[in-house]
Order: structure tokens, then C-alpha cells, then sequence
């Protein structure tokens, strides 16, 4: 029972931290905004543990739709399938295991799978496959497809890379203070 009260904690404490992170970054960019949301993530899946993470990854963009803080709702499900596997690969190690090649490969594939994702269910599926739809429908207007399209693209994979690698730098000193 106190095992469950600290992991529900620790995973709503981080989801604070990364909704007032996403909060206070808004105007400073995406570059900005998206390094230090993937850094959260990334941090919540090494520190807290991929279960931890992926609760994180999905309640997030929800709570930024309802914010303002993400305009496009359609764009909601890709972003909760992206952050979901970006934690779950990020995460995926051994207790402890410190090897800095595993690292870096870990941050790659982990920021190259997101940014796949996401280009192809936003840029692919969203602006290109459904735009159709979307624009008939009046979900979705003509300057947001290309908005979406530039938005989803390398923008994603830098913010990745980023944030993962500052996730991956940052995690064992918290693991440190915090699971003592």
C-alpha cells in the first residue's frame, strides 16, 4: 500500500513539474519547450520507472489541450503514442546499468522512434492523408496543415535527442537524492 501512494506521488508530482515546465517554456519555442518536455519525460522514466512515465506521457498533452498550452487537439493521440514510446524505450534498462554507449544508442532509437511516430501519424496521416476530412469538416484550417507539417518534422527528432541525453545525464543524480 505505501509503495502504490509513493509511485502515484512521485508520477503526479512529475506531471506537475512537466505541465508548469511546458507553462513557463510556451514563448520561448518549441525547440525550448520541446527539449525541456522530453527532458521531463525521459527523467520520469529513469528516475520513477517506465509505468511512472507513460502515465506522464499520456495525461500530459490532454492537460496541455486543456491549458492552451497545445492548440490542435487532433494531434493528441500521436503525441500520447509518441511520448509512450519514447518513455518506454528510454526506460527500457537494467537497474543500475551504466554504460555510456547503451546510453547514447537508448537516446537515438528512443528520439527516432518519437519523431517517426509523430511525422507519420501527424505529418502523414493528419496533414497529408486525412487533410481532406479535416479541412472539410472544419476541424482543421489550411495554415495549420503547414503549421502541423513544420511542427512535426526535425523539430521533433532535435527535441528528442535533446531532451533524452539531458534526461539520461541529469536522472542518476536525482535517482540519488530521491531513492536514498
Amino acid at each position: 500500500m505505501k509503495r502504490n501512494i509513493f509511485w502515484l506521488t512521485e508520477t503526479a508530482v512529475m506531471l506537475a513539474v512537466l505541465i508548469t515546465i511546458q507553462m513557463v517554456t510556451k514563448p520561448m519555442g518549441q525547440i525550448v519547450t520541446g527539449t525541456c518536455v522530453n527532458t521531463v519525460l525521459g527523467i520520469v522514466a529513469l528516475v520513477c520507472g517506465v509505468g511512472s512515465g507513460i502515465v506522464v506521457a499520456l495525461v500530459s498533452p490532454v492537460v496541455a489541450v486543456l491549458l492552451g498550452i497545445t492548440p490542435q487537439v487532433l494531434t493528441v493521440p500521436a503525441i500520447m503514442i509518441g511520448n509512450s514510446i519514447f518513455v518506454w524505450l528510454l526506460g527500457w534498462r537494467r537497474k543500475n546499468q551504466k554504460h555510456l554507449g547503451l546510453d547514447l544508442l537508448r537516446c537515438v532509437c528512443a528520439a527516432t522512434a518519437k519523431f517517426a511516430v509523430l511525422y507519420i501519424l501527424v505529418v502523414g496521416v493528419i496533414c497529408h492523408g486525412a487533410a481532406d476530412f479535416f479541412l472539410q469538416s472544419g476541424m482543421l484550417m489550411p495554415p495549420m496543415i503547414k503549421v502541423l507539417s513544420t511542427s512535426f518534422a526535425w523539430p521533433q527528432l532535435i527535441t528528442a535527442l535533446l531532451g533524452s541525453v539531458m534526461a539520461t545525464w541529469i536522472a542518476p543524480m536525482l535517482r540519488q537524492v530521491l531513492h536514498k
